[in-house]
This record gives structure tokens, C-alpha cells and sequence, in this order.
């Protein structure tokens, strides 16, 4: 099971998001505290529509507290520090993959702990960032193509156009 951990995000919204990207495709999220919201609100689990409550979520006090409950994990930070994309890496089927607060990304000594793990997503050099449940998708949907997108409904069915029979 791949797993995206959110260090201290801000935004109900793209939490949300994420988490509804989470349950769709089987992956755990982990929140590293502080929180810019509450999890009991109304407005996240609007945001994350009626799949809240089959999200796998676990918090943590801080960064600490998570590496401690998760001994060994493979991480990778993604972050617009990184040297190498995220379609450059491998990764493990328990990989958790981290992304930091909306405002400021993963701490520093976080990223230089760690620097052949930091990955980023391609953009034009003068912007910032995308948005972090966009950029959540794009590198868990790579994460998951490398394992041949196991255990996720590969095939669909285009629905009968009925107003096109009538013409």
C-alpha cells in the first residue's frame, strides 16, 4: 500500500481532496500536526464528499512522532528543492511519498536530511508551485502506474447515448 503523508497542511480543501484521492485508489494518509483546520469540521469532509469516512488517516504530534511509529519507512519528499522529478524514482510498494504545508512547502532540514529522496514536478522556472492536492495526484498516479496500477478498476464502460438515437 502506497501511503501520502501531509506535513502540517493548511487548507480544508485540498485535504479533502486528497483524501478522496486516498480512498480511491487505496492509498493511507498520514497528517503531520499542527492542522490549519480541524478534522471534526464540516468543510473537510465536504471537501472530501462521502468518502471521509472510508479515508485510512492517521495523525501525528509532529514530524518526530511520525518517524517513530513508521521505522524504516522509504520516504520521498516531494518538493520544488528536489534535484531529480518524480518519474525519475522507483518506488516501493509501501512508499510513503511527503508533501509540506501550502504556504511553505517541507521544512529544510527535513529535505537536507535526506536529499536523494527529494523529488520534484517539472514547471516553468518562474512559478511557484501547483496546487497541493494537483500535485498529490500527479505524483501518487505515477507511484501507482509503476505497480501496473494493482488492485484499481482498469477498464470502463461507456454509458448508452439514447438522445443520439433519436436524431
Amino acid at each position: 500500500m502506497l501511503n501520502i503523508v501531509l506535513h502540517e497542511p493548511e487548507v480544508h480543501v485540498n485535504t479533502g481532496n486528497i483524501g478522496r484521492t486516498c480512498v480511491a485508489t487505496g492509498t493511507k494518509l498520514h497528517l503531520i500536526e499542527p492542522l490549519g483546520f480541524r478534522l471534526t469540521d464540516k468543510k473537510i469532509k465536504r471537501a472530501g464528499l462521502d468518502y471521509w469516512d472510508r479515508l485510512d488517516v492517521t495523525t501525528y504530534v509532529d514530524y518526530n512522532d511520525f518517524l517513530e511509529k513508521n521505522p524504516g519507512a522509504v520516504i520521498y519528499f516531494s518538493t520544488t528543492k528536489g534535484k531529480q522529478t518524480y518519474a525519475d524514482v522507483s518506488y516501493p510498494d509501501n512508499a510513503f511519498i511527503m508533501f509540506g504545508k501550502e504556504s511553505k512547502g517541507i521544512p529544510e532540514e527535513i529535505l537536507a536530511a535526506d536529499k536523494e529522496h527529494c523529488i520534484r514536478i517539472p514547471m516553468l522556472e518562474k512559478e511557484r508551485s501547483l496546487n497541493l492536492s494537483n500535485a498529490v495526484a500527479i505524483v501518487l498516479y505515477e507511484a501507482l502506474r509503476q505497480h501496473g496500477f494493482k488492485g484499481l478498476e482498469l477498464e470502463g464502460e461507456l454509458h448508452e447515448l439514447t438522445y443520439l438515437e433519436k436524431e
